[in-house]
């Protein structure tokens, strides 16, 4: 499957069509457990790196949840969800009256997905949950992710946090929970989701299609993300990796060769995925080197790390934000590497 709506990866199958999940059995236990309790919190923050299965794990609760609207006779186990019956099919298509999906909007002059999920969508779920439902079902939004809520837009959805209605569930989906508002967070129960493991990253590229075998570099390079995982395999992400890494190990802009060639690859017009592969890797490096450093008990080292990761974060976010020239926001990445 190709990436015909915005922001899916190419070879990714959309979370409201996915079949299959991988890796998080216990996820699933506890969620089918909690609604069969009939005292199930009205939100649940699904937390987790990106690209490991919130979403779809979130459909496939939703699809649960309103195959079975009375929760003490739901049963112990989430099925995986039948895409033909009426419930897949509605929600497959944005159509179903009990589902809404809260996400970035997509501009319409250039066909992209938006920066922001906007108070304007968050007003979606306002009317969403005044309406009543004409089958007495649940009600359920997916946020998705909570992350690219802007201010306005955080504190809309916290007001309907606060006073939920009857017989709504709201999953909350977020890669970095610690940046979400305080207040948002608790007012949800929070559910982490891990990294896949080896074996299971396997079966999720298998079930997307890749060769037994195929993937087992890319399997390494992933950290357990499916998002990863596609970006090394069809968006040329391995030689990007592999160049980040050749760069650092130089340990000085001495060279600047390397990097100018990097930098004017990833400035390419039809390079904006592989882009955002870049500037989530440069970061993601870095955090993991600051783990490293403490580890080793170079605590010196580890808050310096620390400290770049959230200056280069802020540098690509301010970048994305004004539009700034790519080629010049990765040779500035690369300045505070060495600088």
């Amino acid at each position: 499957m190709t990436a015909d709506q915005p922001g899916l990866l190419e070879g990714a199958i959309p979370p409201e069509n996915n079949t299959a999940l991988f890796g998080h059995d216990a996820a699933q236990e506890f969620l089918a457990g909690a609604y069969r309790s009939g005292r199930m919190h009205h939100a649940i923050l699904i937390e987790g790196a990106e690209g490991i299965g919130k979403a779809t794990l979130a459909y496939r609760f939703a699809h649960h949840v309103l195959s079975h609207p009375d929760p003490l006779s739901a049963p112990e186990t989430i099925a995986d969800p039948d895409p033909n019956d009426s419930i897949g099919r509605q929600m497959a298509s944005g159509a179903s009256h009990n589902v809404l999906h809260l996400a970035r909007p997509v501009d319409e002059k250039t066909g992209k997905a938006k920066s922001v999920i906007t108070v304007d969508e968050v007003r979606r779920a306002g009317k969403f949950f005044n309406q009543t439902s004409g089958t007495g079902n649940w009600r359920i939004a997916i946020i998705d992710p909570a992350d690219d809520l802007n201010r306005n837009a955080a504190n809309a959805i916290l007001k309907i946090l606060e006073e939920p209605p009857k017989r709504s569930l709201f999953l909350v989906l977020s890669h970095t929970p610690g940046r979400l508002l305080p207040t948002i967070r608790s007012r949800c129960l929070s559910l982490r989701l891990q990294p896949l493991s080896a074996a299971n990253l396997d079966r999720a590229l298998a079930h997307l299609g890749a060769a037994p075998g195929e993937s087992d570099s890319i399997i390494t390079l992933s950290e357990g993300s499916v998002a990863r995982a596609l970006l090394l395999r069809n968006y040329g992400g391995v030689d990007i990796a592999e160049a980040f890494v050749d760069i650092l190990e130089r340990g000085s802009l001495t060279n600047r060769e390397p990097i100018y060639k990097l930098a004017e690859t990833l400035a390419a017009r039809d390079r904006d995925v592989a882009y955002q592969f870049f500037t989530e890797l440069a970061v993601d490096r870095v955090q993991a080197m600051a783990r490293d450093a403490g580890v080793t008990g170079d605590l010196m080292e580890a808050d310096r790390l620390a400290r770049l990761s959230s200056v280069l974060k802020d540098h690509f976010a301010t970048a994305a934000a004004y539009n700034l020239d790519r080629k010049q926001t990765v040779l500035h990445a690369f300045s505070l590497f060495f600088g």
